[in-house]
Parts: structure tokens; sequence; C-alpha cells
């Protein structure tokens, strides 16, 4: 990745992509798209909906449109990486600290699963330059994740290899306040049992699972299962695509989370590119509002 200029970096400009523009106001009123019995707050993954936004934009936008909080993933055009200096990471920190949106933690792409020892090895630590960066800009976790099975490995050994790397990275974010959350990903290793397994060996309490609605979830037992096997280990984030397209029954998640009374970040992992970002945060966030009361 070429080094990112402070003036790039730090610029307020407008996203020429979707036809976003900044507003002259310092920032918006927010409203923080949650509900007070809950506890859960809905932010973004800037997956798709936010990889073309400058960190200005991505927390303006954030703030227009009512979203609290917000999951930067690496290489996209926030420029938040373990590049920045120490001053552009007090930067980062302050324009978060100066908004009403919340720098929630990182989405790395550091997986565990390699066959390979030293890839392995530098995953780890890759990770550890996350956690430094989170805890320079004011974050509290680092997502991470399984990425499959290799084919020349046993599935157990891989798992084992998975949850003892885990517990690496967890007692060294633990020292920096930074919770390791893992995303469930990958072919195979998406499954929940699968998961389960591996966090039997990952059994450090600052490595815990970020929920992501795959349709795998759905399999088996079902979704109730699949959930009550898992739900002990959950950290602070959900990643969920939009609430109101496709077959995967996000109401009754919600109604599980409620149930164990989850008080975490339900985070938009969009997949579609919407012209209008605003508008379709508003309708997300409305969804999400009326899945909460109802």
């Amino acid at each position: 990745m070429k080094p990112i200029s402070r003036r790039s970096f730090l610029n307020r400009a407008s996203l020429a992509a979707g036809g976003i523009a900044i507003g002259a106001h310092p920032f918006a009123s927010i409203a923080k798209a949650a509900s007070k019995d809950t506890g859960m707050r809905l932010g973004l993954v800037t997956y798709l909906w936010g990889k073309d936004m400058d960190l200005p934009t991505l927390i303006d936008v954030c703030e227009k449109s009512g979203i609290g909080g917000v999951e930067p993933r690496t290489e996209h055009k926030h420029g938040i990486e373990p590049i920045l200096s120490k001053a552009e990471r007090m930067e980062v920190k302050k324009r978060f600290a100066d908004s009403p949106v919340t720098l929630v933690g990182y989405g790395s792409n550091a997986q565990y699963h390699e066959s390979d020892p030293a890839k392995v090895t530098q995953n780890i630590e890759l990770t550890k330059k996350y956690i430094h960066l989170m805890h320079d800009c004011g974050a509290t976790g680092v997502k991470v994740k399984p990425n499959g099975f290799p084919k020349n490995i046993s599935r157990e050994k891989t798992i084992e290899q998975i949850g003892k790397s885990l517990n690496t990275v967890a007692q060294y974010g633990a020292d920096y306040g930074q919770q390791i959350r893992v995303e469930v990903h990958g072919q195979g290793t998406q499954e929940i049992e699968v998961m389960k397994a591996i966090f039997d060996v990952a059994d450090h309490e600052n490595a815990t699972i970020c929920w992501n609605s795959n349709d795998v979830d759905l399999q088996g037992k079902g979704l109730e299962h699949n959930f009550d096997l898992v739900k002990d280990r959950f950290g602070a984030t959900v990643h969920v695509r939009e609430l109101n397209i496709g077959d995967y029954p996000y109401a009754k998640l919600m109604k599980l989370f409620m149930a164990m009374d989850y008080k975490g970040w339900i985070l938009l992992e969009a997949r579609t590119n919407p012209e209008d970002k605003i508008a379709a945060l508003i309708e997300q966030r409305k969804v999400f509002e009326a899945m909460i009361a109802s």
C-alpha cells in the first residue's frame, strides 16, 4: 500500500462516487439508533457502503444517517492503517471524539488457518499492529477471521491452530484494552459447530465471536440452536447484511439478542451499492428500530 499523505488523509472532500456532499455544519444531530431497553446500537462496516469515503466523509455520513458507530475495514479510503504516525492516530481519535460517532474497532483480514506456520506467525504479528492502531485511535477491538480449511492439513489440527492463535492475540489485546472479535467466516469454518470447536480451544475470555449472519446459520437444527451453541462467547460486534433484503430471519435474530440482553453493536456489512448512501442508511436504521420496537 502506498503511504498516505497527511493532506490526503485529513482532506475534507466530497465523495464523487455516490454523490455525497459534505455539509458546512460541524456535525449533525445524531439519532442513537438504539433501544433504551436493549442497549443494542446500529453501526456501519465500511465493506461496500463506506469503502470509497475518506474519514471526514465517513463520519459525516454516519452523523447525517443517525448511525452511531463504524468499523473501518482495512485498505479502504478512510486511510486508518498501521502506517499512520502518532500524530495522525491522535487526529483520528480526535475526529471521533468530536463527533457522536463511535470508532467501534477495526475490520482486519488477519487470519490463522494457514498451513504455512510462517504465515500464521505473520498474521499474529499483523494483528498486534492493529491492536496498537486501535488503542492509539481510541477504539475497543480488532476483527479477525478464519478463512477456510487448508486442503493439506486435517480439520482438527487447523481448528486447534486457530484456537491457539486466538489465545495469543487475545492475551496481547487484553493488555491494550482491545477485544479480539472473530468473524464467523470462511468455507467450512463459518459453520457454527466448527466455530464452537475453535472456541473450545480459544478459551481466553478476550477472544470473542462476531456473529456474521451467514446462510449456514440456519442449517442443521436451525438458527436458535446454532445461536445458543456460541452465544456465551459473543463479543461487542455483530455483522448483518441489509435487514430488509433476502430471506435471513433478522427479526428473529434480533429477538434472540434481546432475549440474552445483548448490549453490543449491530453492524451493517451491506452488499448492495445504492447511489444515495445516506438515504440507504436511514432506511436501514428505521428497519432496525422497527424490529427492536416490535
